[in-house]
C-alpha cells in the first residue's frame, strides 16, 4: 500500500483500525476538551486538538519507522531496556511528578514521560525473548521463577501508584507465559498464590481506616467501596460518566454536542469512551471503537499463527493483547462494569506518551506482520521458479 511517497507494509486491517481510531480520538479530544480550555486556555478550544494532533502525527512517524524495521533487532535492544525502566521506575518514585497523590510521571531533560508505559513494552519484549530463547528451561521450576521474579518485579514498582496499569502488565506476561509453553502446574500456582494474595489485599484495604492506609491504598479502597454501592468521593465521576452514556443511547446526540464531558472529571482521557458514547450512540459510537480494537487483536492472531518464529509471534500478541485488554477495562469503567481505574483509551484519549508507546507497539506489531509477508512472498517465487524449471 502506498501514500505518496511512502509505503505501507505489514497487515492493511490493522493499519486501517489504526487511522480509524486516531481520527475518532481527534474528534472525541476535541469534544472532550472544551471546558478545559476554558480553564487553562482562555476559551482557546483548538490548542488541546492540535496538541493531540501533533502527538499523533509523531506517534505515527514512529510507528512507520518501527514497521520498517527488522522485528529480531527488538530481542536485543529488550535486555538493556528492561533494566533502563527498572531504573526509570524506581527514579518516578523517588523522585516523579506528584499530580493528583500520584507519582506517575519523571521529567528527564525537559521531557515528562510516564516511565510505566516505558516499563510495559519493554517488559512484553524481554518476555518474549526470554521464552522463545529457553523453552527447555522454562519446564524447570527454576526457569519460570527466574521469569516470574521479573514479572513481579516491574509490575511491584510500577504498582504504589498505577494499579491498573501493573495489573494489566501482569495478566498479560501471564498469558505470555501459558503461551510460551510454561508448565500448567506452575501457571497454577501462580494463579492461587495471586488469588489468595488478593483476597487478603482486598480485606485488609476494606477493613483498615483511610488514616491507617499509606500512599494510594485509600483512593484504591474508595474506588472498591464506590463499585460495591457505597457513596464515596468517586461516585461522583461514576454517575456522571452513567449520565452521558444513557443519554448517548443507541444513536448519541451528534459530534460536539455531549454535555457531560464539562462535568466528568479527565473526561479526555479516564472517561473518554462515555463522552463517545454520549455523541455517537453505542452504535455507531461504542461498538465501533469496541469493534476496531477487536479487529486489531483478531488480525494480530492470524499474525501469531502464521510467524515461523517464536519470538515474533509471542511480541505481537503480547503487545496486542495488553492493549486490547487496556482498551476494554477503560470500556468497562466508563459504562459502571467496573471499579474506576485510571487507564485510558490507547491511541483515543489524550496523553503524550500513551500515545508514542502505542504507536511504537503498534510499529513492532506491524513490524512482525511486514517480515511474516516478505517471508511469504519470497517463498512463492522460490515455488514459481521451481515450477518453470
Amino acid at each position: 500500500m502506498k501514500i505518496g511517497k511512502l509505503t505501507f507494509r505489514g497487515d492493511a486491517y490493522i493499519w486501517f483500525a489504526i487511522i480509524c481510531l486516531s481520527l475518532i480520538g481527534l474528534l472525541a479530544v476535541y469534544s472532550a476538551t472544551g471546558s478545559l480550555a476554558f480553564r487553562k486556555q482562555d476559551g482557546n478550544t483548538e490548542y488541546f486538538l492540535f496538541k493531540h494532533a501533533l502527538f499523533l502525527f509523531g506517534g505515527f512517524f514512529l510507528m512507520y519507522f518501527f514497521h520498517l524495521l527488522d522485528y529480531k533487532y527488538f530481542s536485543r535492544l529488550s535486555q538493556m531496556a528492561v533494566v533502563i525502566a527498572i531504573i526509570l521506575l524506581v527514579a518516578t518514585l523517588i523522585f516523579g511528578n506528584d499530580v493528583n497523590d500520584a507519582k506517575r510521571t519523571i521529567t528527564i531533560f525537559g521531557i515528562t514521560f510516564q516511565a510505566s508505559d516505558f516499563a510495559k513494552f519493554t517488559l512484553i519484549m524481554f518476555i518474549a525473548r526470554y521464552l522463545s530463547k529457553n523453552q527447555e528451561e522454562m519446564n524447570s521450576l527454576r526457569g519460570f521463577v527466574i521469569i516470574l521474579a521479573w514479572i513481579c518485579g516491574i509490575c511491584i514498582l510500577i504498582m504504589p501508584e498505577n494499579l491498573s496499569t501493573s495489573l494489566v502488565l501482569f495478566f498479560t506476561c501471564c498469558m505470555l507465559l501459558f503461551i510460551g509453553n510454561a508448565r500448567i502446574k506452575h501457571l497454577l500456582l501462580l494463579t492461587g498464590s495471586f488469588i489468595v494474595i488478593a483476597l487478603i489485599g482486598f480485606t485488609v484495604l476494606l477493613k483498615s481506616p483511610e488514616s491507617m492506609l499509606p500512599g494510594r491504598a485509600a483512593t484504591w479502597k474508595a474506588r472498591l467501596e464506590n463499585f460495591t454501592g457505597k457513596d464515596t468521593v468517586e461516585e461522583y465521576q461514576t454517575i456522571q460518566a452513567k449520565i452521558a452514556v444513557a443519554s448517548g443511547g443507541l444513536t448519541g446526540k451528534g459530534p460536539g454536542k455531549g454535555e457531560q464531558s464539562a462535568y466528568l472529571p479527565e473526561a479526555y482521557s479516564d472517561f473518554i469512551f462515555a463522552v463517545i458514547i454520549e455523541e455517537y450512540g453505542l452504535i455507531f459510537g461504542g461498538l465501533v471503537v469496541a469493534g476496531l480494537y477487536l479487529l486489531i487483536l483478531y488480525r494480530t492472531i492470524r499474525i501469531v499463527i502464521k510467524s515461523p518464529k517464536a519470538f515474533g509471534a509471542l511480541l505481537a500478541v503480547g503487545l496486542a493483547f495488553s492493549l486490547v485488554l487496556q482498551a476494554f477495562i477503560h470500556m468497562a469503567v466508563a459504562t459502571s462494569f467496573f471499579p474506576l481505574t485510571g487507564l485510558t483509551l490507547p491511541l483515543i484519549s489524550m496523553g503524550g506518551t500513551s500515545i508514542i508507546f502505542t504507536s511504537a507497539a503498534f510499529g513492532v506489531i506491524l513490524s512482525v506482520s511486514r517480515s511474516i509477508e516478505e517471508q511469504e512472498a519470497k517463498e512463492t517465487v522460490e515455488k514459481g521458479g521451481q515450477v518453470a524449471s
